[in-house]
């Protein structure tokens, strides 16, 4: 990946995000809402400083950063608290995409061969203060770090003169001159700390400068220009609007070639209202924006698909579609096995909430949770036994049964299918 990134850094200090490693002043309370808020902002990654006291709070951080990851839908780095190969193993199995080892601490540095061979080199970043660690460490570094995050800015000049590493530096609030001359350095890959944090809601207007001035970044350049559509007679595009996630159709709207250009600029759904005459930036006075994640034309290059993370309701009634009125509609048997998982589980916490007499359900959620795994490991051989017949169907049915009972334990556990196939889409 060789453009320059931005990077926001979230410090999390006893639950909350604070201000930095020597400031404690709390900025947010709600650090995953504070993570997506950076995220739906263009940044292109994401570093959490894990900055808790003791292995309780440390547990409760890691929970934190799980929750930050699953808001987020760019890549995290996880930093801090990391003693032992298990410490990265948590980090990315809480779902952030690198770990980082603080090369202040010897112990650190002694782990770096260790984990990188056992998750990849690109899974690893290493945190230093001083120029000096990376001449000290020039070999390590080289076969077992994919990239390094300079925390300290006074040793920049050093370290971009002397490392031939990727660096990622921590900055305070720089002017944009100097933003560029720094991004101008071949081995400076990015730019976080206070100088992204502050900038937030700017990342796609600095995105803009840099490529003016030559400088590769991430942002939004289409394959399709405006000239190469088939406009309807009132010069418009069509706008199908779906959710990213759930591929669920929310809306239809318009675009003229301004409001066209303002989506690529901006990153939210811009659209050309015909009743008002005028753009209008969905959510900007209802807060419920849409980040755009993909345009696609249609074969005809009349239509426009837009797949978005909706924020809140697309419709202005207050539904989360605008197709809620129902003409007509024929049984059928739902094929989409997300679909099913889901009608399926909604019955079971529908049991647990109302419990129906006769109910096998109920009777093991009234057994409790020894029964639930008792007969879960039970079906779980059932698996393997049938595995071993020549007959397919008996395997089909067996896990039927052991998905069924699985979804049980999720209910009695309070967790989701979103959860579960967050989990997977992570790994």
């Amino acid at each position: 990946m060789s453009y320059k990134k931005f990077i926001p850094c979230i410090y999390l200090y006893k639950g909350n995000a604070v201000k930095g490693f020597r400031d404690s002043t709390i900025i947010d309370t709600n650090p995953a809402a504070l993570g997506k808020f950076y995220s739906d902002n263009n940044a292109d990654e994401l570093i959490i400083y894990d900055m808790s006291d003791g292995d309780a709070e440390h547990e409760e951080a890691l929970d934190i950063i799980k929750a930050i990851c699953c808001e987020t839908e760019i890549p995290v780095i996880g930093a801090g608290n990391v003693r032992r190969m298990e410490d990265i193993k948590k980090l990315l199995y809480a779902g952030c995409k690198k770990a980082a080892l603080n090369y202040s601490k010897q112990g650190n540095v002694e782990l770096t061969q260790e984990v990188s061979l056992k998750f990849g080199r690109d899974k690893i970043v290493a945190c230093v203060t001083e120029a000096d660690t990376i001449l000290r460490n020039e070999a390590l570094l080289e076969d077992y770090i994919s990239e390094l995050i300079l925390v300290r800015e006074t040793e920049l000049k050093d370290v971009i003169a002397l490392s031939r590493f990727p660096v990622i530096a921590s900055l305070p609030e720089v002017s944009l001159d100097k933003l560029l001359e720094l991004l101008s350095k071949e081995n400076l890959c990015g730019i976080s700390g206070h100088a992204i944090n502050a900038n937030a809601r700017e990342l796609l207007a600095i995105k803009s400068l840099c490529q003016s001035n030559g400088i590769e970044v991430n942002t939004f350049e289409p394959a399709v220009k405006w000239e190469e559509f088939k406009l309807n007679s009132d010069g418009h595009v069509t706008v199908v609007v779906q959710d990213y996630k759930t591929e669920e159709v929310l809306m239809v709207a318009y675009m003229n070639e301004d409001a066209y250009y303002m989506t690529l600029r901006t990153g939210k759904m811009t659209y050309y209202s015909r009743s008002r005459q005028e753009l209008w930036v969905k959510g900007e006075t209802s807060g419920h924006y849409q980040y755009v994640k993909s345009l696609t034309a249609d074969c005809d290059k009349d239509t426009i698909l837009a797949k978005v993370s909706q924020i809140g309701a697309a419709c202005h009634t207050g539904a989360h579609s605008c197709f809620f009125h129902e003409i007509m509609a024929r049984e059928y048997e739902q094929s989409n096995p997300l679909k099913i998982f889901e009608q399926v589980y909604d019955v079971i916490k529908d049991r647990k909430v109302h419990p129906k007499e006769g109910s096998y359900t109920n009777y093991l959620f009234e057994k409790g949770l020894d029964k639930i795994l008792k007969k879960l490991g039970e079906e779980a051989t059932e698996i393997v036994i049938a595995a071993k017949n020549p007959n397919a169907n008996e395997v089909k049915y067996e896990i039927s049964d052991f998905l069924y009972h699985m979804m049980v334990l999720m209910a009695e556990k309070n967790i989701t299918w979103e959860e579960i196939t967050a989990e997977l889409a992570q790994r």
